[in-house]
């Protein structure tokens, strides 16, 4: 007993002493500082690991299982290089049982889709992520036939979850032929899919104009780290046998069965159901068997790696009616394997598997069989089944493998007896030491405790006899072993064979603790619970895990210090990180000292192996990684290096988990009446024993705290909340040989009273502890406040009080009515507590108390808001009462209702020990003197917080979008403003309809709060609606917990009074008018020079250098603001991908740090390597590569990809906006009540908080306006009118409305009263339509404040559906100085695509911002300068107009200055640039889920100024047309089909098909060649294609209507790609298809010069070959080849034509027009063709004979044979009956 004593109290001092304080020894050695020793923990009950009681877990609710919504969108873009000849290709997208189909694209094999689909499910999270999405590709499907399948491919929606963003963007998905494995690739389709739930936002990259992604290899649909070549492998699982299925039949019919014949034997016919990847395979079903014996594999050939990681293994019962599962386990395939360089394939076992389920008693209707399919944990064992898994990889190659992917079943040999690991006999051992919280619903019917281990201990499975077992299991050496085991050591005790397991605790009678729990009268008599079991040893598993977790525990603890250090400020925190990193590299190299010490262990597979490897690597490169992390430390990076140790925390956890199962889990039921009520789960290796401390389970041999709960869904929502019961427990569980230590760690002072002392039975463990020691205590509670806390009423706020529970005993605190941030201020004294045990150890280890927040209800139940932990810290009674340890500090623990945080709670928790002298020798509770709350205790002096007196001024702006309340309007709101007590009232808003600003508007009122920022109360704002007789109503309340963002803090003096005599030059050379992007690097030396890299001339150098023609000038009449907006788009794009480059620059940095850098630059040197990278990738970004398209020089403006709020700080400058909650607060289950739905409004205002020591300070200055107080400078709030110009871009990825799987979208804007329904022009079947509108609207300040863009899906019957909106708040965009109303553009020019819209110039905006900011200036110099405060500018100073006449300006300066506003001191801040932004649309439907995104922008103009000039033009462009002219002039070495049919030569009849993508119906052939002896055909043919063209999309756009029942026709845009096929006709038969060749108009090969050149490097190695534009070329001729795809599936040339294509505009068309074919006008002259290619017509007869001769003669014979036959068959039949008769007749 006592060894263990003295291993544990090394632990000791660390941090049990009390909560919070972390590791007071290390205080004094680390913190100089007194004060730091107050850390308000959070974490204060958690982090409080002690020697002899483990942490209770606080989450109470189960989180799986329960049903939540998902939303996947597939986009399918395209499909190339699918293999097949000539095909018409479907594409099929399917999750689960969900199908849907593009539309269908002829004659290609390469179609072009942009069809976007969108599927919803409601279902659990596990049961979504192992749904398979599936994409195939099907050819020629249609009504009447199913088609046939080219390729498939198959991921889990778990896959595309886990991937950042969860989403892939643009990736192209390989196909692979399910039924022939050997195939290959059999083409790619490029998709985008994402998945999307409750509060997750895509990013979705900007989708603008789609630059052709040709590398297809580097853009594949597969997940990080998975290789481009996935090979076909077979997944061999195979099944052994099971045991301990529950002895009963799920089928109705049995029992009746069983009636009516009378037999009684097992009633179960299991078998097992193996489901992976989409595909299901079964055993034979084992008919009437409890311990089925399969010994049978199922095969599944998938490939490797698998896009699906979970493998479903059910035991399932096999029955005429319906099959039912018995119990679910998952394998997942990323435990049982490792893809890293030394990783292994997935392998495992052979090893059991245990399976939890449902309830082992048999009821007729089992009500939860779900939880036997695996959804929801499990209430209690199920079977344990022996399985294995390996695999192979096949090489395809090799002629003699299936080759198809259908499941096989097998038969396997037996498995020997031995290879799971040695049986031995296990002990669990357990003590009720207190039970109480027991729910009053229950009744009070008497209640005991049963325990189970697997099917030990169960009563329904009823006693297993050992010795059966015994020899069953090991035969006769199992049993010699253990006498040898024995005899050889004297402190083991015989074997006692006899011995019966006590699995339940004798029942009693509850007593009451209060109105909502009972307790049992555990007293001094403590019911204890032992089960003998024998299981398989395979400890090592658990105990390597148990080290892991040990590791993870102890790191995840010191993270959550350093946090907390960090969160309340204290110092050092780096200090502690590196002490966290330290105790992780010791505690790991600990593990591999421990892990590799028994290798010789039976039973050992080869994953055991192989994760020992892998584990051990694992923590070695942490150990490294800790260390180089611990050098880099700094204060400064102590946030980022946290973020790289939560990433070894993830994978410590993830190391922890241990796939093979040995022993099962242990089940704790709470039975009353007999009847099953609550359950308590304890994971086995938890508990488990190893005289290795640091194996031994986190809760073994200590007393834990468990919290029963409610089976299955009843414990889903509130139920699932209250505690069913409480227990405190100590469980034990080893080897019975190592039974010697299994009362280790009980608390002293006990006596051990057996069942009766028969011969043999001291051994056996006690059935009760009866302790003789005990000692009485006062605890005491000091209950401050709580905030935050969950809004229980309707009104939006609780009536809370606090109910805590500390052993058997109880109290409340009183109710305050209507608030979320009580503050009780109240002590309550728990008298004569009776604690057993010994007193030093409860010193160490008191009980936790539970304190429970309600809301009390004026009828029924009080209901549960929340509850939370703690530890009170100890004193004895010899001890003295006085600092470091008392009096405690207060400190806040966080709530949870359920699995969500509900508030936070500031309280202090203290237990005294009642020495023998009684209370009198108690410290004495001095409370303050002033206060008189009658028999109401305040919280004690020493314990308060010290207060001082503050000022708080409250700004009153106004109210917004006020709700209804109780169906009344809201008319004459005020606004109460509370805090700690004290408060202050707005005035009255007379009439709300009218003007919803407040008169007055600024107030104050001064509070004492406490001098800890942390501790300062909440500030309640509340509104209400004053009625008539002195009546008013609560409108809508929020609470204000983070008053620190509101505290002043006097800015100092010196830093902002530059010396205005110095002037700071900040541009030195005139900018050039258009600014690209400026990037600084700084030179990665020791110097901190700063190069100003102008990317414009940095590219034109570049290009001189490179002597390349210089960039043509871009026609500025040409240039549109579409123009504008691609080249933005581009940018965006460019930055983008820059961000990204320089971040995995830095990732791939901190991966690799391995040593520190030497010398002392270490960190500077890093940071100017980033920056160079993110600088090196824009500079690549903006174009310079050979291969780059050269961009003209456009201005451009910024464009947000999120709401433009989110760039600015929502634009809460000044002026704040507080949403008013009303109503209950919603759960997560009752998807109604979101917080969205509780805002009744918004309260406008701010707040400024200061001491009033110095107010002296402020009122020191000239300008200082009293009544305003800190809010100087600020307009007024009288109405305003204003001007509303709404440009509404586009919309991207909206949500599917009608059943064909698009929408029929059209914009509607809503403002105050004002509503616009664009619906006449509405855009048919679009998901991603460009509206390119502006709109005006006429507003008023503040009645109309919050403007509503909405995208609605027009009906041709019925009522318009919402697809989705987004509010914008203009008043905030109005006020705030960074002066949202209208955009400063990039340039200033007078006339054309770029000019300024403001009414305001940019000189005027200059002045007016120094005025209002007080500053000196502008001072425009000669010379191109101007001085702003101390700052001075420079730039350009002519502007030319419309006519070319060039004119001086000061524009261009002053636009320089407000592009650089945000340097300017004191009042400078970031102005809004001319910009598009991007906002989410939602749908109050399915809150939080993205319904698509709009791109708009907003200008507001005042009406008291200027008028602003005519809206801009953003409609969107209209196609330009074109005609493409392509002359076919000839052939060459096309493939020779058919046989000749005089000589039997190969010829072919050739004509040549042509079309352009998207107008298949438009195609158009040539005449045909007749017998081509050389694959030469003639032509001189001409097609003409008209069409549509959008130059800037690169898209041709065809409008067509897309069935006969189309109301309307349909936009589609689809990329310029022209098809030449080539055919040979076929008179009687359809034509052959011999090859073809696509040719992207916008990027293809230039022909060749001769027929010759024409290879087929010119398509295979296209990136090395010279591409051409027709577009830009207009007219090309050359030669291309033919391609088509032999049967190994490889590109060949079928043929090469000689074709020109000419690019003509529509007018040029009309002017010139050229005939089809060779028709006029311009005809072209007829092929001169050689006379072969007429002869079938000349000599018929000579062809029939040399038909019948050469080739058909003896066909001719055969036919001749048989015909006579059958005439004599014919003949024999005639005459047959006659003959007969004559005979029969004897004739």
């Amino acid at each position: 007993m006592k060894k263990g004593k003295s291993k544990s109290s090394k632990h000791k001092g660390e941090n049990q002493d009390e909560p919070a304080v972390l590791e007071t020894e290390d205080l004094d050695r680390k913190m100089p500082d007194p004060d730091t020793i107050s850390l308000a923990s959070v974490t204060a009950v958690t982090t409080n690991v002690s020697n002899k009681r483990s942490k209770p877990d606080i989450k109470m609710e189960p989180g799986a299982g329960r049903p939540i919504d998902f939303q996947v969108s597939v986009t399918v873009i395209e499909a190339r290089q699918l293999v097949g000849l000539n095909m018409d290709p479907v594409v099929c997208v399917e999750i689960g049982d969900d199908k849907k189909y593009t539309s269908m694209k002829e004659s290609t094999n390469c179609p072009y889709y942009n069809e976007y689909f969108v599927f919803d499910f409601h279902v659990p999270p596990d049961q979504m992520f192992d749904k398979i999405l599936k994409i195939s590709v099907i050819h020629s499907k249609n009504l009447l036939r199913s088609g046939t399948l080219v390729g498939a491919f198959k991921m889990d929606v778990g896959t595309v979850y886990t991937q950042p963003e969860h989403n892939f963007y643009h990736k192209w998905a390989i196909l692979s032929d399910p039924d022939d494995i050997t195939a290959g690739c059999k083409g790619y389709v490029k998709c985008d899919i994402a998945v999307v739930t409750k509060g997750d936002n895509i990013k979705t990259p900007h989708k603008s104009t789609e630059t052709d992604e040709d590398d297809i290899e580097g853009n594949l649909l597969l997940p990080e780290g998975v290789p481009v070549e996935r090979a076909w492998a077979r997944y061999y699982v195979k099944i052994y046998r099971a045991e301990g299925l529950p002895k009963s039949n799920t089928s109705i019919m049995a029992n009746v069965k069983k009636a009516i014949i009378g037999e009684n034997k097992d009633l179960l016919d299991p078998y097992v159901q193996v489901l992976f990847a989409g595909q299901k395979g079964k055993t034979s079903v084992q008919k009437s068997n409890y311990e089925p014996i399969w010994n049978e594999q199922i095969v599944f050939t998938e490939m490797f790696p698998p896009l699906c990681s979970r493998m479903k293994v059910q035991i399932r019962d096999s029955d005429k009616v319906n099959d039912v599962a018995i119990g679910t386990h998952f394998i997942d395939l990323r435990n049982v394997a490792n893809d890293g360089d030394k990783g292994f394939l997935p392998t495992l076992g052979p090893a059991w598997v245990n399976m939890y389920g449902s309830t082992r008693n048999y009821t007729l209707m089992d009500e939860y069989q779900d939880l036997n399919e695996g959804l929801g944990e499990g209430v209690s064992f199920r079977a344990r089944l022996l399985i294995s898994l390996g695999m192979e990889l096949l090489d395809t190659g090799a002629g003699d493998i299936m080759t198809s992917t259908e499941v096989q079943v097998e038969g396997v040999p037996k498995i020997a007896e031995n290879a799971t690991g040695k049986v031995e006999e296990f002990l669990l051992f357990g003590s009720f030491l207190e039970a109480t919280m027991i729910d009053r619903k229950i009744g009070d019917k008497p209640i005991n405790f049963e325990v189970t281990i697997g099917y030990y201990g169960s009563e329904s499975d009823g006693p297993i006899k050992p010795k059966s077992r015994r020899k069953k299991k090991g035969g006769d050496s199992d049993e010699e072993e253990t006498d040898l085991i024995q005899g050889s050591s004297d402190e083991e005790v015989e074997d006692d064979g006899d011995l019966v397991s006590v699995a339940t605790t004798p029942p009693m009678k509850p007593l009451i603790t209060d109105r909502n729990y009972f307790h049992l009268p555990y007293f001094e008599r403590k019911p204890c619970i032992y089960i003998k079991s024998w299981w398989p040893d395979q400890r090592r598993r658990l105990y390597n895990s148990n080290i892991i977790d040990n590791i993870a525990d102890k790191l995840e603890e010191g993270l959550n210090d350093v946090q907390e250090v960090i969160k309340t400020e204290k110092a050092y925190p780096e200090r502690r990180l590196r002490g966290v990193l330290e105790e992780l590299g010791n505690g790991c190299s600990q593990f591999l000292n421990l892990a590799n010490k028994d290798q010789n262990q039976a039973g050992k597979t080869k994953l055991d192996r192989e994760r020992l490897k892998f584990c051990m690597r694992e923590l070695e490169s942490m150990i490294q990684q800790a260390k180089t992390i611990r050098s880099q430390v700094k204060k400064n990076t102590v946030k980022d290096k946290i973020k790289l140790v939560q990433n070894f925390l993830q994978r410590l956890r993830f190391l922890a988990v241990e796939p093979q199962h040995s022993v099962p889990d242990i089940y704790i039921w709470m039975l009353s009446n007999n009847k099953r009520i609550a359950y308590a789960r304890v994971c086995c290796k938890d508990i488990l024993y190893s005289p290795v401390e640091e194996e031994k389970g986190k809760d073994c041999a200590k007393v834990k705290t468990i919290f029963f709960k409610l089976p299955g869904k009843k414990g889903f929502g509130s139920a699932g909340w209250t505690v069913q019961s409480k227990t405190e427990m100590y469980l034990w569980l080893g080897l019975t040989r190592q039974r010697k230590d299994f009362l280790i760690g009980l608390p002293n002072g006990f006596e051990e009273a057996k069942v009766s002392t028969g011969p043999g039975m001291q051994s056996a463990p006690p059935i009760s502890l009866v302790y003789t020691m005990k000692q009485v205590f006062q605890l005491r509670v000091h209950m401050y406040q709580a905030r935050s806390l969950f809004a229980a009423d309707s009104t939006g706020l609780s009536d809370p009080f606090a109910r805590v529970f500390f052993s058997s005993h109880t109290q409340v605190t009183e109710v305050l009515n209507e608030t979320l941030c009580p503050t009780w201020d109240q002590l309550l004294v728990f008298d004569n507590v009776e604690l057993y045990g010994e007193a030093g150890e409860l010193r160490d280890d008191p009980p936790i108390i539970v304190i429970e927040i309600y809301d009390q209800d004026a009828m029924g139940k009080a209901e549960f808001m929340g509850r939370t932990f703690a530890k009170p810290i100890t004193k004895m009674s010899d001890e003295y009462y006085g600092p470091p340890r008392f009096p405690p500090q207060l400190e806040y623990y966080q709530i949870y209702r359920g699995n969500c945080t509900a508030g936070e709670m500031l309280a202090a928790f203290e237990l005294l020990q009642i020495g023998p002298g009684g209370k009198s020798e108690l410290p004495p509770i001095d409370g303050p003197t002033e206060l008189d709350r009658g028999p109401i205790l305040p919280v004690p002096i020493g314990i308060r917080p010290v207060l001082s007196k503050y000022r708080i001024e409250v700004l009153f702006w106004g109210l917004r979008d006020l709700k209804r309340v109780n169906l009344a309007q809201v008319d004459r709101p005020r606004v109460d403003i509370e805090c700690a007590g004290k408060g202050v009232q707005s005035a009255l808003i007379q009439n709300y309809k009218k003007n919803p600003n407040f008169s007055t508007l600024v107030k104050w009122f001064e509070v004492d709060l406490p001098e800890n920022e942390l501790l300062h109360p909440p500030l309640n704002i509340r509104v209400v609606d004053c009625r008539a007789f002195g009546r008013y109503t609560l409108v809508g309340s929020n609470a204000v917990t983070q008053l620190r963002r509101f505290i002043y803090r006097s800015s100092d003096k010196q830093a902002n009074n530059y010396s205005t005599t110095d002037e700071i030059i900040c541009n030195a050379e005139p900018e050039p008018p258009v600014k690209k992007m400026e990037t600084v690097v700084k030179l990665d030396s020791g110097s901190d020079a700063v190069v100003k890299v102008d990317m414009d001339d940095d590219k034109k150098g570049k290009k001189k250098k490179k002597a390349e023609p210089e960039e043509e000038e871009v026609d500025e009449s040409m240039l549109d603001w579409w123009s504008k907006y691609f080249a933005s788009i581009e940018t965006l794009k460019e930055i983008l991908k820059a961000q990204e480059a320089a971040m995995a620059e830095l990732a791939e940095r901190d991966e690799d740090a391995e040593a520190p850098p030497e010398g002392g630059g270490k960190k500077k040197g890093k940071k100017k390597k980033a920056a160079a990278a993110a600088a090196a990738a824009a500079a690549a970004a903006g174009g310079d590569g050979p291969a780059e398209k050269k961009r003209p020089k456009i201005d451009e403006l910024k464009v947000f990809n999120k709401e433009l709020e989110n760039e600015f700080e929502g634009f809460e400058d000044w002026l704040h906006s507080f949403n008013l909650y009303r109503g209950k607060a919603g759960d997560d289950d009752d998807e109604n009540t979101l917080d969205e739905d509780r805002i009744v409004g918004k309260f406008k205002g701010s707040l400024s908080i200061y001491k009033v020591s110095t107010l002296d300070d402020m009122s020191r200055d000239a300008a200082y306006d009293t009544n305003m107080g800190m809010f100087q400078n600020i307009p007024q709030n009288n109405p305003i009118n204003i001007l509303v110009r709404v440009y509404v871009v586009r919309a991207t990825d909206l949500h599917p409305a009608d059943i064909n799987g698009k929408a029929d979208p059209y914009i509607a804007i809503r403002l105050g009263k004002t509503e616009i329904k664009d619906k006449e022009n509405y855009l048919s079947k679009q998901l991603n339509p460009v509206f390119g509108k502006s709109f005006d609207i006429e507003a008023t300040f503040p009645m109309d404040s919050t403007l509503t863009v909405s995208i609605y899906d027009w009906d041709l019957v019925g009522t318009d559906d919402l697809i989705g909106e987004t509010k914008l708040d203009l008043e905030n965009r109005y006020y705030t100085k960074h002066r949202a109303t209208c955009g400063i553009a990039s340039n200033y020019s007078l006339y054309g695509y770029n000019v300024w819209r403001d009414p305001m110039k940019p000189t005027q905006i200059l002045s007016k911002l120094c005025k209002d900011g007080k500053l000196d200036g502008p001072h425009f110099g000669p010379g191109g300068r101007v001085k702003v405060a101390n700052r001075v500018y420079f730039g350009p100073t002519e502007i030319e107009d419309e006519n070319g006449l060039k004119k001086q300006t000061d524009e261009h300066l002053a636009l320089t200055v407000l592009k650089h506003w945000e340097d300017m001191p004191r009042v400078g801040c970031k102005l809004v640039p001319e910009h598009v932004e991007t906002r989410p649309l939602l749908n109050p439907n399915k809150p939080g889920i993205e319904q698509g995104r709009i791109e708009m922008w907003v200008d507001m103009y005042p009406k008291d100024m200027a008028a602003p000039g005519p809206a801009l033009d953003i409609a969107p462009r209209k196609p330009k047309k074109f005609e493409l002219r392509v002359i076919i002039w000839n052939t060459d070495e096309v493939v020779l089909e058919d046989d000749d049919i005089f000589t039997g030569e190969k010829s072919s009849d050739i004509f040549v098909r042509g079309w352009l993508k998207g107008q298949q119906e438009d195609k158009q052939d040539t005449d045909v060649h007749y017998h081509s002896l050389t694959g030469e055909g003639n032509f001189n043919w001409r097609f003409v294609y008209p069409f549509d063209y959008l130059l800037a999309e690169e898209k041709i756009v065809i409008s067509k209507k897309e069935s006969m029942f189309a109301w309307d026709e349909t936009e589609y845009k689809i990329p310029p790609r022209l098809n030449i096929q080539v055919w040979d006709a076929d008179h009687f038969s359809a034509d052959d298809f011999l090859g073809a060749i696509e040719l992207d108009l916008n990027r293809f090969v230039r022909g060749a010069k001769t027929a010759k050149q024409c290879t087929l490097e010119m398509v295979e190695n296209e990136q090395d070959m010279p591409m051409v534009s027709i577009f830009k070329q207009k007219r090309i001729k050359g030669w291309w080849p033919f391609l088509a795809r032999d049967e190994n599936d490889e590109l060949e040339i079928t043929g090469k034509v000689e074709a020109e294509l000419h690019l003509v505009t529509g007018d040029e068309a009309e002017k010139s027009p050229v005939g089809e074919g060779r028709n006029e006008p311009e005809p072209l002259e007829k092929p001169n063709r050689p006379d072969t290619a007429m002869l079938w017509f000349l000599t018929p007869l000579k062809a029939i004979r040399h038909l019948i001769c050469a080739q058909y003669k003896w066909l001719v014979i055969k036919i001749v044979v048989a015909l006579l036959l059958l005439a004599l068959l014919g003949l024999f039949l005639y005459s047959m009956p006659g003959y007969m008769v004559k005979k029969l007749l004897g004739a």
